[in-house]
This record gives C-alpha cells, sequence and structure tokens, in this order.
C-alpha cells in the first residue's frame, strides 16, 4: 500500500483501539485491527504498531474518535491511561490533518453509511428521510446525538443527551427514582439506560421487593434474563426497554427525527430477539397525540460493529466536523 492514498481512522474506547485505513474521498474501512489499549503505553504507540502491521509507513491524514470529552487540544481517555495532545501527535506522524471527535459523535455520521443489512428494523412506518435522524445508544454510558440534513449531506449534533433527567410515570418508578437519588443524587437517565445502569436497576427492584440480588454484573443479568433463570431479571431487562423507548420517544419528538431513530451501542445486540418483544416499541409509541408521529417513525437497530471507523472516515471530508 502506498501512503499517499490512504488516511489513518481510529475508534478509540476504554478497552480496545480499531484502527482502519480508507482511500482518499472513500468511508469503507480497509485492513481493520482491533489493539488492546493496556498493550501500549500511549496512542502513538499503538499507532506506529498498526501502521506496520498494514504494511504501511505514513499516511496523509487522520481523523479518530474516542470515548473521551474533546477539550481544545488536549484528549485524557476516561476509561484507560492514554493522554495526548492533538498537534503533538499531528506533527510526529507528519499528518496534514488530524481531526479528534467523540466517539458517538462519529457513530451518528457512520449511520448513513451503514448497509441494509445491519440495519434491523424495530419498527414504524416510512418516516421522512430528508427529516432529522436520531441517534441513541446504551452502552458504557448513554449515547445520544443526531444527523441534521444539509445540501450535501449531515451535520452531526454533539449532544450530552444521555444526562437529561431520569422521569418516572408510575409509583415503581418513583421508587425507583427515591432508591437511586438517595445513592447517586440527582439521576439521570444513564443511571439506568447503561451497562452499570441495568445493574442499578436490578439492585433497586431487588430493595423494592424485598428479595435478594445475587447477580452482580450487567452481563449476568442479561444471561439470567435470555436463560429465564432469574425471574428478577426478565422482568428488569424487560423494564430497561421499556425505559429506552420513552427516552428514544422524548429524544425523537424534541429533535424531530422523522428521518428515522438508530439505537448503537453494544448492549442491545446482545439480546434482538429478547429486544424484539420487550416494551420497546409500546413505550416509544406512547406519546399521547403524537402517537401517529410516532407510528410514522422508522426505528432501526444497527449491528454494524465498525460504525464508528464509517463515522471517522465521513469526518474525514465532512466540512461541517472540525
Amino acid at each position: 500500500m502506498t501512503a499517499a492514498n490512504y488516511a489513518l481512522v481510529g475508534d478509540i474506547g476504554g478497552t480496545n483501539a480499531r484502527f482502519a485505513l480508507v482511500q482518499e474521498g472513500a468511508v469503507r474501512p480497509l485492513a481493520i485491527e482491533v489493539l488492546l489499549c493496556a498493550d501500549y503505553p500511549n496512542i502513538d504507540d499503538a499507532i506506529v504498531d498498526y501502521l506496520a502491521r498494514a504494511g504501511v509507513g505514513s499516511v496523509r491524514e487522520a481523523c479518530f474518535a474516542v470515548a473521551s470529552p474533546v477539550r481544545e487540544d488536549q484528549v485524557r481517555m476516561t476509561n484507560n491511561h492514554w493522554r495526548f495532545n492533538i498537534s503533538a501527535v499531528q506533527r510526529q506522524f507528519g499528518w496534514r490533518a488530524f481531526k479528534v471527535i467523540n466517539d458517538f459523535t462519529a457513530m451518528a455520521l457512520g449511520v448513513p453509511h451503514v448497509e441494509r443489512d445491519k440495519l434491523i428494523h424495530i419498527c414504524g412506518g416510512p418516516g421522512n428521510p430528508d427529516r432529522p435522524r436520531l441517534v441513541i445508544g446504551p452502552g458504557t454510558g448513554l449515547g445520544v446525538s443526531g444527523l441534521m440534513p444539509i445540501r450535501n449531506g449531515w451535520t452531526p449534533l454533539m449532544t450530552e443527551g444521555g444526562h437529561v433527567d431520569f422521569a418516572p410515570t408510575d409509583e415503581t418508578e418513583a421508587a425507583i427514582l427515591k432508591i437511586l437519588h438517595a445513592r447517586f443524587g440527582r439521576v439521570s437517565v444513564e443511571r439506568i439506560l447503561s451497562g452499570e445502569g441495568l445493574l442499578n436497576l436490578y439492585q433497586a427492584h431487588a430493595e423494592l421487593q424485598g428479595v435478594s440480588a445475587p447477580l452482580d454484573s450487567p452481563d449476568k443479568i442479561t444471561a439470567a434474563a435470555l436463560e429465564r433463570s432469574d425471574t428478577l431479571a426478565h422482568q428488569v431487562l424487560r423494564h430497561f426497554c421499556a425505559i429506552l423507548g420513552r427516552v428514544a420517544g422524548n429524544a425523537a419528538l424534541t429533535l424531530g427525527s422523522l428521518g428515522g431513530v438508530y439505537l448503537c451501542g453494544g448492549i442491545l445486540p446482545r439480546f434482538i430477539d429478547f429486544f424484539l418483544d420487550s416494551p420497546f416499541q409500546s413505550s416509544f409509541e406512547d406519546k399521547g397525540r403524537m402517537r401517529p408521529l410516532m407510528e410514522f417513525t422508522p426505528v432501526f437497530l444497527v449491528i454494524e460493529t465498525y460504525t464508528g471507523l464509517l463515522g471517522a472516515a465521513e469526518a474525514l471530508g465532512n466540512a461541517e466536523v472540525q
């Protein structure tokens, strides 16, 4: 491979760093490698190793999506030891351009490039492809972004929508809010709609029902719910899906996202059949006089593994992304 024809894209999480090459003007990632962040002192060491693996001495430009806030020239990864200065890395590798964007912004930018066979239709009608799109999904946290249509493509919305208040809708949820408020103070929806949030919800339900909560991780709760080996876990995972439906519906109304709702993140693809049979749809559509609008809005589950890399590649040539 010749360096002049390629750019480097990355999707950097707390545990893994995904790297790929893209041809100039394209978004389809090539030579994808997934590296463990713990194996490298810092990001520049991982970049050097990846380029050697890919057989490329250098590239002309790069764009990385990172699971952390991006503040001016400094990046401090939230869930690993990597710290780097954007301009210093650019100088070190001689790139003509280097963009660093939030991982969920990249997720949003990648959505229009996801192949149809990597989208599972959950509910809703045809919508309007010329209207905004909502991108939302639980993972380590609750990511919320959006895409606004512009003349020649899309511009992403960088939001902290996962930190809006949790709003209970019945007595059980009011009691759950009281329990979580005692633990955390203010309770955002991310306290429930995330990996750790599922554990919070499970423990709160157990306290309400006066039963033990032996499962101590989101993975164990999910497995027990799918196996129906724990009644409480099954009930809690269904409640998780219902709350996600309400929160996604609220965000769709706020954004006016008739262009569609795209559910991303690492949690939902682990239980697709369960999710399809869950109260998500009924909760999403239960918006009173706005029900017809919600029924018209298409909702998709994104199962593309490398949506973040697609988004980083899109960001390279997207003038709306600085």
